[in-house]
């Protein structure tokens, strides 16, 4: 079962203002939450009861006592309290660290129940059964992508990564139906991934997308999602933590890749390391 914080945390973008300002009482304040009335929260949060069910509903909860009963389990399990706290101007360098540090365990906690085992099997399968491997990604997302790249390639795989847009474009349109493409967007909103997908899509290749949100525009376009946590504050966006998330299931995949690939990976990773050895003084 996910958990309920990491739920509210991938939900988050689909919540409205109001909603946003419940959750974010909820996350900073759980221990407190399980203590309080729906009518006190309300009041808490600035709003109305209203509101506080129609974000209960977002979650799947048809009552708050239920909602709070599964908090109070949680919280029981691990405490996260102090998790959720948001970076301050007033804060230490000493502080600073053991919130930046928290807050990316917590996301990898978080990873760890998100990430669909059978998903991550079948990805696996295509990628390896693949005739072409295109991975897409810009800014950061770029980052990922030369990451996924690089390791792909050391296994002999037959792939490019693009992280401009225009040869992003032109390398979807002419994939075909043995292609897979692995596009990497954070928010799942960029317009230049949409339309490179979009393409790849009309091509019928096969899609998988590694994104934070899974209501995002381009989970509606991909056969295959994975997702990575977000958890956004004022100082340390969530595009930071979910960039970490995407390098550890880049590494799920490759150790997977590996794993079922048996001896053919490693002799490929082998010629990887003498070719790169050979260059080293």
């Amino acid at each position: 079962m996910q958990s309920l914080f990491t739920d509210i945390r991938t939900k988050y973008n689909t919540l409205s203002p109001t909603q946003k300002q419940v959750a974010d009482f909820i996350l900073n304040n759980s221990e407190q939450v399980i203590l309080l009335a729906i009518t006190d929260l309300a009041e808490k949060c600035n709003t109305s009861e209203t509101t506080v069910v129609r974000f209960l509903h977002k979650l799947g909860f048809k009552s708050y006592q239920v909602f709070r009963v599964r908090m109070a389990q949680e919280i029981t399990e691990q405490s996260v309290q102090g998790v959720y706290e948001e970076i301050t101007k007033a804060d230490s360098a000493e502080q600073i660290r053991e919130k930046v540090i928290l807050s990316t365990v917590n996301s990898l906690q978080d990873l760890n129940k998100m990430i669909d085992g059978e998903v991550l099997e079948r990805v696996v399968d295509l990628i390896i059964t693949s005739d072409k491997i295109i991975i897409c990604g810009l800014g950061a997302s770029g980052a990922v992508a030369m990451d996924a790249f690089h390791k792909l390639l050391r296994l002999g795989l037959n792939v490019v990564a693009f992280t401009d847009n225009h040869l992003m474009s032109i390398g979807c349109a002419q994939a075909t139906q043995k292609t897979t493409v692995l596009a990497i967007s954070h928010s799942g909103e960029s317009r230049d991934i949409l339309e490179a997908v979009g393409l790849a899509q009309e091509a019928h290749a096969n899609i998988v997308a590694f994104t934070s949100y899974q209501h995002s525009s381009v989970t509606k376009l991909a056969d295959y999602v994975l997702l990575s946590s977000s958890n956004e504050t004022k100082f340390r966006s969530d595009a930071m933590t979910s960039r970490i998330l995407q390098f550890v299931t880049i590494d799920m995949l490759y150790v997977s890749i590996v794993l079922k690939l048996g001896r053919s990976a490693v002799r490929s990773v082998n010629k990887s390391r003498l070719a790169v050895a050979a260059k080293k003084v």
